[in-house]
């Protein structure tokens, strides 16, 4: 099961912004390129390749590394739309007495009268 756990671990995202282009680094002339001193070890993927982000900025020692999201490729651009018609305000009955919307309101017993 460590197998398919390391497998996953090489593939993911900390694992490849931490490792990035540590494999042509030589740190020491006795050990080889993508020797991690820390862990005594030779990295497990040393051809690592960034997918959706790249190198922005990393200091000499690498301790700090700071990386900027690519622009996507794959993504179809929106259309430009067509600014929208100034339209005339249309003539509503809205605010007037016994209407809702644009209808009439009849109350029984009482004559509506349509003229002002």
């Amino acid at each position: 099961s460590s197998g398919i756990n390391a497998e996953y671990g090489l593939d993911s995202m900390m694992y490849k912004m931490c490792y990035y282009r540590f494999g042509e680094v030589t740190v020491d002339h006795r050990q080889p390129p993508g020797f991690d001193r820390t862990r005594e070890s030779v990295i497990g993927n040393r051809d690592v390749k960034l997918e959706y982000i790249e190198e922005a900025f990393t200091t000499t020692n690498w301790l700090v590394r700071i990386y900027k999201v690519k622009k996507p490729n794959n993504r179809i651009e929106k259309k430009k739309r067509r600014p929208l018609k100034a339209r005339r305000p249309r003539k509503t009955r809205r605010g007037e007495k016994g209407t809702v919307g644009n209808t009439v309101l009849v109350s029984k017993g009482k004559k509506v009268s349509t003229r002002k």
